[in-house]
């Protein structure tokens, strides 16, 4: 089992989400819910091709941190 990093961004009409290990590996949807699913399947679908063709699956590396900074 492989754990990537998604980052979910809203915008104005809905969310976004994209996999920087994987290039190219991005979803959108009218819900954070929606965008979570979508993105799911957009993984796992690369990844499906890869492990048939014997190619190496990216690994994970991507981390996120969080820093507080003053805002006023």
């Amino acid at each position: 089992m492989m754990k990537y990093m998604v980052v979910v961004e809203k915008g104005e009409t809905g969310y976004g989400a994209y996999v920087s290990d994987l290039p190219g590996c991005t979803a959108v949807g009218d819900t954070r819910e929606e965008v979570m699913v979508l993105i799911k399947e957009a993984v796992e679908f690369p990844i499906e091709g890869l492990r048939e063709a014997d190619e190496p699956v990216p690994p994970a590396s991507s981390v996120s941190e969080f820093v507080n900074v003053h805002a006023t």
